[in-house]
């Protein structure tokens, strides 16, 4: 190609693409290039045959049933919060014009040997069997208390400082029960273990706050989740970098990474369709 840019970026995942997009909204002339030959790097989507060339590249593939194209095999599997940074991210931007989400029915817990519904309003809160009703008055008393927080008003404090006491002080000022506790923290907070018991409450706060506005902002559930896979969250961003003048070349690996002689700063790369030069270079 053998043209000049104003960035060069090298790999298609989520934040090389937001970048770039934000970067040609900007009015910078940008040069995106991967050397995979799809979007989204350890984030991607893949088809069943791109699964099976990542993985087993020299084995034998099974015969596919349907279509290749029908599957959409996440690389990291996760959901979005409906009120989340990311998707305020997509909102603002206006990506979502480029992404179909769909709402998640429902979150459950496995919990007594059963498999229950965690409650998304008042209605299955009060017929829900994770909790007995003197828990539930316990559980909404704590819940109520967390909404009404106000950093600048002290009277919604209480005896209780978030910044200062431990999640499990909180839990024992509202006498919650240890099956209660362990609801909030992995079906709310979503917390991976039981470390943040003993740290301070505010990060806890505000993960139960996060999940309370995801809730109300759909119902059903707190996530969403795009149509075909978390590739198309690069991919957004890819085609609003497009829109921009941004170019992009897939299935190009980098053979060289070419540096100023005289001040060693970054200077190009070299591929096999030429010699592009950029004054700035993001990996």
């Amino acid at each position: 190609m053998d043209e000049n840019y104003d960035v060069i970026v090298l790999g298609t995942g989520l934040t090389e693409c937001v970048l770039s997009g934000l970067l040609s909204v900007d009015g910078k002339k940008v040069l995106h290039i991967d050397r995979q030959d799809f979007y989204g790097g350890e984030s991607a989507s893949l088809n069943l045959g791109q699964l099976y060339n990542k993985f087993r590249p020299s084995g034998q593939k099974p015969e596919l049933r349907g279509r290749d194209r029908d599957w959409c095999v996440d690389l990291i599997p996760k959901f979005l919060m409906a009120n989340g940074e990311l998707t305020n991210i997509l909102v603002h931007t206006n990506v979502t014009r480029y992404i179909e989400f769909k709402q998640i029915g429902g979150s459950y817990v496995y919990r007594n040997g059963r498999i229950a519904k965690v409650p998304s309003n008042q209605a299955e809160a009060i017929s829900s069997s994770l909790m007995g009703i003197f828990e539930k008055r316990r559980m909404k008393q704590f819940l109520d208390y967390l909404t009404k927080w106000d950093d600048d008003d002290a009277s919604t404090h209480g005896a209780l400082d978030l910044d200062k006491n431990t999640m499990n002080e909180v839990y024992n000022y509202f006498r919650l029960e240890n099956g209660t506790r362990d609801f909030i923290g992995h079906a709310m907070a979503l917390w991976s273990n039981d470390d943040y018991l003993n740290e301070v409450a505010r990060p806890t706060y505000e993960r139960i706050i996060l999940y309370g506005q995801s809730v109300a902002k759909y119902g059903k559930s707190p996530y969403i989740y795009p149509l075909y896979g978390l590739g198309e969250l690069p991919q957004g961003f890819a085609r609003l970098s497009a829109i921009y003048g941004g170019t992009y070349m897939l299935d190009t690996p980098i053979d060289e990474v070419i540096y100023d002689d005289d001040n060693k700063k970054f200077a190009g790369v070299k591929t096999k369709e030429g010699t592009d030069q950029g004054s700035n270079c993001d990996c």
